[in-house]
């Protein structure tokens, strides 16, 4: 992939999109294809700046794997420069990285015929590009590699619950503790 855009380039989004943007408590963006699922949204009209102009945390969530002809050989710092070029340097707060390494060897070689290869943390390149960065093992233990749902939603919700006044604070606390059950629940398995 050389370059992505919209064809016809002139579409709108529609008012509730807009309007659940500037209500969100939180903004996600990914896990999933940088190149054909999370940029190709941002390049409507509108959608970045509404990103942009929103008082929520903005989150971009980075991919524990390479693609093969999307995202060959991308670092985490690749993906957050990719999405910076095509939507703008201040549209997220937050790069979210899986720092656990360990894959069987067997589910490893699998992603390597593919052509995908494990997201390298490039922490000194993050730096520079002025963002925050999330950081924590966030593997799931299963045949795929993804991300565990139920980490990745724990980190986000602590970090937005350390950001928030004392009465969102409790609320935020409320579903952690809840995410933190289920994670438990999962963990005994």
């Amino acid at each position: 992939i050389k370059r992505i855009f919209l064809d016809p380039p002139h579409c709108r989004p529609l008012p509730e999109v807009l309007q659940a943007i500037r209500e969100a408590d939180a903004i996600v963006m990914g896990p999933g294809s940088l190149l054909t699922s999370v940029l190709p949204n941002l390049l409507v009209p509108q959608i970045a700046e509404a990103i942009r102009e929103s008082k929520a945390p903005r989150f971009y969530i980075c991919n524990i794997m390479t693609q093969a002809g999307e995202t060959d050989d991308f670092s985490a710092a690749d993906h957050l420069e990719t999405l910076q070029r095509y939507a703008g340097r201040d549209l997220v707060d937050y790069i979210v990285v899986n720092t656990q390494r360990f894959i069987s060897r067997r589910v490893l070689e699998r992603y390597h015929e593919e052509g995908a290869k494990i997201v390298d943390v490039d922490f000194a390149r993050l730096n520079l590009l002025g963002i925050k960065i999330l950081a924590a093992p966030l593997l799931n233990k299963e045949e795929v590699v993804r991300h565990d749902p139920h980490r990745l939603a724990r980190l986000i919700m602590e970090r937005i619950a350390k950001d928030q006044s004392s009465r969102e604070r409790r609320f935020w606390e409320y579903s952690l503790y809840h995410i933190n059950g289920k994670l438990r629940e999962k963990l005994r398995l």
